[in-house]
């Protein structure tokens, strides 16, 4: 019997690997900006704040994963629009108080190593961090057979990540949500489709026919990650409340924004809802309510401010290629009501 090695066990000696390792580095130093220090493949990160131009810093973080869009890429084979995904959903919640995303990391877990899959999701991160303006710093690599099934299915094998993203904001800025009044708009801004959220229901929803064919690939379409326009937003205007309609759609997410007290009153009939949410809701026969409480209905982000604001915030979005729709308003009433 021959002795045991941990990469007979099935765990490549990744971090002895010079040829990956420089690949890794290459991709992590395209992202850096002004403030990261230290050696890209060391144990930890450094980050100077003092290189951003934010004068009294407050720390902010954020973290979380794509779910299970992620069977949908694996379903597909197409992997290179997860990364986009992981860092949308980390930075998009970053930016609700007024934060810049200044660095990110990832954690990718596998039960067999695969390079070309674990490339593409990487190539995605770098991407996602470019269009923050954010840096990835680090991550880590958990490659755990038997723990996830190592069977190839679709030409991969099962994986999971988690992202990680810290930004800064000063804190006479910060966005609270604690000014909103009644009377106050909402301007929702255009989503890509359904982000990374729902994506349970929807793999229940559709055949697997439908979901190896165009709807396959539709609902595979990236998250829009607004950190540049958001960011234009607050430092032009004065933005009340952000709100990123994501798990739990508009009736969960308005509320942790809303001072207790007051509510919102949405006009479902303002914006054109993309088609793709109507077949969902034919094909699975869902209510308009589980489908506004589940799925972000064609509004990805919700700015509130006052009315006369509204149609300078338009115009700067639509110097992003980003449509937006006075969507409702702030109400004395509780709770969130759609009509």
């Amino acid at each position: 019997m021959s002795a045991w090695t941990y990469e007979k066990a099935g765990v490549p000696h990744l971090k002895g690997d010079a040829a990956y390792n420089r690949k890794i580095a290459a991709l992590i130093r395209s992202t850096h900006i002004p403030g990261v220090c230290g050696n890209t493949l060391g144990f930890a990160s450094l980050f100077d704040l003092s290189k951003t131009d934010i004068k009294n810093p407050l720390l902010v973080a954020s973290t979380d994963g794509v779910g299970t869009k992620l069977e949908l890429a694996r379903l597909l084979g197409k992997h290179n629009t997860i990364g986009v995904d992981l860092v949308a959903m980390c930075v998009n919640d970053l930016i609700t108080c007024g934060a810049q995303p200044i660095f990110f990391l990832d954690y990718y877990a596998t039960g067999k190593f695969q390079t070309k899959v674990i490339g593409e999701v990487l190539k995605g991160v770098v991407e996602g961090c470019r269009q923050s303006a954010c840096a990835l710093v680090g991550g880590e690599t958990a490659i755990m057979p038997g723990f996830y099934s190592a069977a190839m299915q679709h030409g991969s094998v099962q994986y999971d990540v988690a992202g990680f993203a810290v930004g800064a904001v000063d804190r006479k800025k910060v966005v609270t949500g604690k000014t909103i009044k009644a009377g106050d708009v909402l301007l929702g801004i255009q989503s890509s489709g359904f982000h990374s959220n729902g994506y349970s229901l929807l793999r229940k929803i559709f055949s697997m026919a439908q979901l190896k064919g165009s709807i396959g690939r539709r609902l595979l379409t990236p998250t829009i990650i607004y950190v540049r326009p958001i960011m234009k937003l607050v430092k032009t205007l004065t933005i009340k409340g952000i709100v990123n309609i994501t798990g739990g759609g508009f009736y969960d997410n308005l509320p942790r924004v809303i001072p207790r007290g007051l509510g919102a009153s949405i006009d479902a009939g303002v914006w054109p809802v993309p088609e793709i949410f109507r077949v969902t809701q034919r094909a699975g026969g869902v209510s308009n309510s589980e489908m506004f409480k589940t799925f972000n209905m064609g509004i990805g982000m919700v700015v509130i401010l006052d009315d006369g604001d509204a149609k300078q915030a338009q115009q700067i979005l639509k110097g992003f290629k980003l449509n937006s729709w006075i969507i409702g308003q702030i109400t004395r009433q509780n709770g969130v009501k759609i009509s």
